[in-house]
């Protein structure tokens, strides 16, 4: 199976770069699971239904999301409606919406796809090791079982807390990859076992910025720490950033791993094909 997967998708920039490219560059790829994480898409703040909508009509099987999961009180009933969005699953139970989906995927395959929220900086959730511990247990991977692969989202501030992820789950899922830090790490990768795994995938959004949002705003932020210094998404072109993993049906397990990086300012990655 070829998954492609794009990181955090920031403001109208990343956003109409994302429904602009995408299905040419899924047409390129052959890819047959794209999923975005679409958690700063509405200004850098949430993600509203129109906007899900808009992506998934570009290609998107799947959308993600995390910390910013109700910036758009709109979203909440929407995700009662719509299985492929979901928000991190190790929100407490009764939370709207599902941590997880599973996916049809060309070929009469399935796909399952997992979002989870680290602890280490971030909000007080439920331990999202056991949340993802608990989603790949109800499943078998590979030919023959209940899915052919499966994606997890780990959407944390700390590496090393993504790391652990990765080698937790190695042999047991095709692809654990973070977002959350919108910045692509360059450890891409598959593990041991035969999970591929990258810390970071980057983000969808224009890299002339912190991380994402307009240098000003931001940057005085940190130089005098004054209440009211407001952050908008910069504005100039996207940079769409996410990794592109094959995978053996056979196994669900990864057989190469290959980042991506098109458009704006950094340096140009296109999957071999």
């Amino acid at each position: 199976m070829r998954i492609l997967f794009l990181g955090d998708v920031v403001g109208r920039s990343g956003r109409d770069a994302l429904v602009a490219r995408l299905p040419t560059l899924r047409a390129a790829l052959r890819a047959d699971l794209v999923v975005v994480n679409g958690e700063n898409a509405s200004h850098g703040f949430g993600l509203a239904p129109d906007m899900a909508r808009a992506m998934m009509g570009a290609g998107a099987d799947a959308i993600t999301l995390g910390n910013h999961a109700w910036d758009r009180k709109e979203l909440i009933p929407f995700l009662e409606q719509e299985p492929r969005v979901i928000r991190p699953a190790n929100f407490p139970p009764g939370t709207p919406g599902r941590g997880a989906v599973v996916v049809e995927v060309p070929g009469n395959r399935r796909a399952l796809v997992v979002n989870v929220m680290g602890r280490l900086f971030m909000d007080a959730l439920d331990d999202p090791f056991r949340a993802v511990q608990a989603e790949v247990q109800r499943h078998r991977l590979g030919a023959g079982g209940t899915i052919q692969a499966s994606v997890i989202d780990v959407h944390a501030e700390a590496s090393s807390e993504k790391a652990a992820f990765g080698h937790s789950f190695d042999g047991l899922v095709s692809l654990v990859v973070g977002t959350h830090t919108h910045t692509p790490t360059a450890d891409y990768q598959v593990l041991p076992g035969g999970t591929a795994y990258q810390t970071d995938a980057g983000m969808c959004g224009d890299y002339d910025s912190v991380i994402g949002m307009q240098k000003g705003g931001a940057a005085l932020r940190f130089w005098r720490k004054m209440p009211g210094e407001k952050l908008a998404p910069a504005e100039g072109e996207a940079t769409l950033c996410g990794i592109f993993v094959e995978t053996d049906d056979a196994t669900g397990l990864a057989l190469r791993a290959e980042p991506l990086r098109q458009g704006g300012r950094l340096s140009q990655a296109m999957p071999a094909v």
